[in-house]
């Protein structure tokens, strides 16, 4: 009997008996074996030695962290408002065992289950609820989900709402409401400034009330303020204080006498405005002749009304 004979199908059979039994499996993946169907337990990584010829299999499981992208789900709001949201899920698996013997296929029940729980949640809460307190709600969703999943071996690490589509005409208004809020925003602010800006005013009008010399350096810092703009005409206001006595003066004798008090507290001479200096002198001299213009004007006044009298005096007799 030839030896060859034996030895070539020995060979083949050995051959054929390791390549059906070693196995060589990744840091990241787990192997489910089963022996004649029956399951024996999770092994890996590394290599991995089974019974040959069928005798016992294996199913590789991936314990990375996987991504699974929801669709755009339609859904109504608990204010009647409709809205498309999608988002996406991470999950891995953490006991092989159960996601294989549990479960026939983990990926896609992850996404059905995702897909409910995100309108469910979402259909319990406000659009306001959904655009301000998205982590909360994010936080709501993974919960549970985690849950549902976790049967099935598998932890839900994080989920994230990608993309919140509201219609044109929600979005019309909320650009609306978000104008109407700028203006308020702005009118409280101009007002605030404006009753600030009295306060400081009528603290100035009292320090200036208290010392009247403050009125008039400030007189003369405006002129300052006018000349440095090279303008061809500059402008001197005349104070009030000059045409006071007019103002306050009754009837009578008292009204012809208070220009005489006024002009009387004038520089005397017709050289006066003369010594006076700058700005001053000119503000003198305006105030002399305004000052002669309502005397004349006055005097005219009471030649008429000693007319008047006269004349009706004549029409009784």
């Amino acid at each position: 009997m030839d030896l060859s004979s034996i030895w070539v199908p020995t060979a083949i059979f050995s051959g054929a008996a390791i390549l059906t039994s070693l196995r060589i499996l990744w840091q990241y993946e787990r192997a489910v074996v089963f022996r004649l169907g029956k399951l024996t337990g999770s092994k890996g990584p590394g290599l991995l030695f089974l019974v040959p010829f069928f005798v016992e299999r294996m199913r590789r499981v991936d314990l990375r962290i996987r991504t699974l992208d929801i669709a755009p789900q339609d859904t109504i709001t608990r204010d009647n408002v409709s809205v498309k949201i999608n988002a996406v899920v991470y999950y891995r698996v953490m006991d092989p065992v159960k996601a294989v013997v549990e479960i026939e296929d983990y990926h896609f029940a992850v996404s059905q289950l995702a897909q409910t729980t995100l309108r469910s949640v979402i259909g319990q809460s406000e659009l306001d609820e959904v655009l301000a307190k998205r982590e909360q709600i994010n936080e709501v969703i993974r919960d549970i989900i985690d849950e549902g999943t976790d049967p099935w071996g598998l932890e839900v690490t994080a989920v994230e709402i990608k993309d919140i589509d509201l219609p044109q005409e929600m979005k019309r208004a909320m650009a609306k409401q978000a104008e109407a809020e700028r203006e308020r925003r702005a009118k409280v602010i101009g007002a605030e400034g404006e009753y600030q800006a009295s306060q400081k005013l009528a603290q100035a009008a009292r320090i200036i009330a208290q010392e009247p010399i403050a009125l008039q350096l400030r007189f003369l810092q405006t002129a300052v303020e006018v000349a440095a703009e090279k303008n061809s005409t500059t402008l001197f206001p005349l104070p009030i204080d000059l045409l006071r006595p007019f103002l306050q003066a009754p009837s009578g004798g008292a009204t012809a006498a208070a220009p005489e008090r006024a002009r009387a507290s004038l520089p005397a001479g017709d050289d006066a405005p003369r010594r006076v200096e700058g700005a001053d002198a000119e503000l003198v001299e305006a105030a002399r002749q305004v000052l002669a213009i309502a005397s004349r004007a006055r005097d005219t006044a009471a030649v008429r009304e000693a007319e008047a009298s006269g004349d009706d005096a004549g029409g009784r007799r």
